[in-house]
């Protein structure tokens, strides 16, 4: 009979009958009964000690106090008591509105996202016998993500007797350096990778930078869209 209070999952080798011992049992139970631990502080009464180092609202050091006393001071100026530092001895708290400190921090760590800057390898192949149209169609793409700050890498597939002619993907991969080089350069020289030829082009541009143009881009367009608009309303209003 399975010892009460003891769940089904045993550690790997071990049986119903070798849990015999009431701590092993609990912490059989526990384990399996466990979740993911929060990254969440603790709060105000979830903070379980004694004593506590107290920071005040606008960082100044109040020293080691009771518990009791940090959260009668958390409540004379309405805010929370918050466990800053857990490992601490004693534990570190601060006074704050953690409903804002939260919301401040998402958004903190919203727009570091939405600055982030990764670096994008985009590919591009084009045969040693492109036609013209196609060859500028594709050096347009090679121009447009050099722009955005994105590497590029460029290459020559060979087929059948084409092969024989790597010079014809040499130059060619040549060609495209010249033409994009006020925006990029050669960062991996051509080389000959099986029935293919590769090249890689770096941006002279950062991705930081190349997003905060186009940012600014942006805003110009819009604000010369309300502009146009703006206009309209006043040509139809005095019509």
């Amino acid at each position: 009979m399975r010892p009460p209070g003891a769940c089904r999952h045993f550690p790997a080798g071990w049986s119903a009958e070798d849990v015999t011992d009431t701590a092993v049992v609990q912490a059989v139970v526990w384990r399996n009964r466990g979740g993911p631990i929060s990254a969440e502080p603790r709060i105000n009464d979830r903070i379980r000690v004694p004593e506590v180092r107290l920071v005040g609202p606008s960082g100044e050091q109040v020293g080691i106090v009771p518990l009791a006393k940090a959260l009668e001071l958390a409540q004379e100026y309405d805010l929370d008591l918050v466990e800053v530092a857990a490992n601490a001895r004693p534990p570190v708290c601060k006074l704050m509105d953690y409903g804002k400190f939260k919301y401040e921090s998402a958004m903190k760590a919203r727009e570091a996202r939405k600055n982030q800057a990764h670096t994008v390898i985009k590919e591009m192949k084009l045969r040693p016998k492109i036609d013209p149209h196609d060859y500028e169609t594709k050096k347009g793409h090679v121009v447009r993500f050099l722009k955005q700050g994105d590497k590029v890498k460029v290459t020559i597939m060979f087929r059948g007797r084409e092969q024989s002619r790597p010079e014809l993907g040499y130059r060619l991969l040549q060609r495209l350096a010249e033409d994009v080089q006020e925006l990029g350069y050669v960062e991996s020289n051509p080389k000959q990778d099986g029935r293919n030829m590769i090249m890689v082009l770096g941006p002279h541009k950062k991705k930081t930078e190349a997003m905060a143009e186009a940012r600014e881009a942006q805003a110009a367009r819009k604000a010369e869209r309300q502009q146009q608009q703006q206009q309209q309303q006043q040509g139809r209003a005095r019509a």
